[in-house]
């Protein structure tokens, strides 16, 4: 079997978030996908199958399979568009939650997916503890945010995991307004196996339409403030994000798990 790494939010290699993707003639099973996630222990790993003309896609941690990941769908669209649809402007892939179509866009890709609808709830301890800094406002959906003063407050973060894997949510993340940015954020899942996730596509389709409304603006350009670092250009259009970003392909391998 053939994997692609990619480095996902980034031109640069060494920066944004990694990428295993397996593009497969068919699925193998739940656990070997499982295993091969494992192994490779990135934050995801993306299967993806060809069925007509579109790509089913599945994306595994470590810890789990999840239903949504930005970052891996932008690694498997660059893989796509440059080893197996060169002639393509457009890929749509079929997934847990529904259908996600990315363009190719000169030296980007374009990627159109559900924004969340999140609902605030209350300040608790918990959250306080977890990250070591009260929460200026907290909302929820399939993941959990945090609302900060400052960029400063939000790149200092030390969290405490243990205390963090007692709050609901799938990913953890914390955002403020930038210096240079509309706004910059971390992410954590530590549930999944996964301290904190280099760049986060899919929590940017909370974190934007968030920061849209606040700053009064559909277009964003955004920064996730991990070590590795990624930019991501957004925009809000009701009910879709439209997330851009670049990759790099780092690695093309071959996996030895036949008998």
């Amino acid at each position: 079997m053939r994997q692609y790494i990619v480095d996902a939010f980034t031109d640069t290699l060494f920066h944004g978030n990694q990428a295993a993707v397996c593009v497969i003639n068919e699925w193998i099973s739940d656990e070997l996908m499982q295993d091969i996630a494992r192994e490779n222990n990135f934050s995801e790993t993306a299967f993806t199958v060809k069925e007509g003309e579109d790509y089913h896609l599945r994306w595994f941690t470590p810890g789990g399979e999840i239903d949504f990941c930005g970052h891996a769908t932008l690694g498997t669209s660059f893989v796509l568009f440059n080893f197996y649809e060169k002639e393509k402007e457009e890929i749509s892939f079929i997934t847990q939650v529904g259908k996600l179509s990315v363009k190719k866009e000169n030296d980007e890709f374009v990627m159109d997916m559900p924004s969340y609808n999140c609902h605030p709830v209350q300040v608790t301890r918990e959250m306080e503890s977890a990250i070591g800094v009260k929460p200026l406002e907290v909302y929820k959906d399939r993941d959990l945010m945090m609302v900060l003063e400052t960029e400063e407050q939000v790149r200092n973060l030390s969290p405490d995991f243990d205390m963090m894997k007692s709050l609901e949510g799938v990913t953890i993340s914390v955002t403020a307004p930038g210096r240079e940015y509309d706004s910059v954020s971390r992410c954590f899942a530590p549930e999944l196996s996964i301290a904190e996730d280099p760049v986060t596509g899919s929590t940017h389709c909370m974190i934007a339409p968030y920061w849209s409304k606040k700053l009064g603006k559909r277009e964003l350009n955004c920064y996730q403030a991990s070590e590795r670092g990624g930019n991501l250009r957004i925009k809000v259009l009701g009910e879709r994000v439209e997330i851009a970003g670049k990759a790099v392909l780092y690695a093309v391998s071959e996996l030895h798990i036949g008998d």
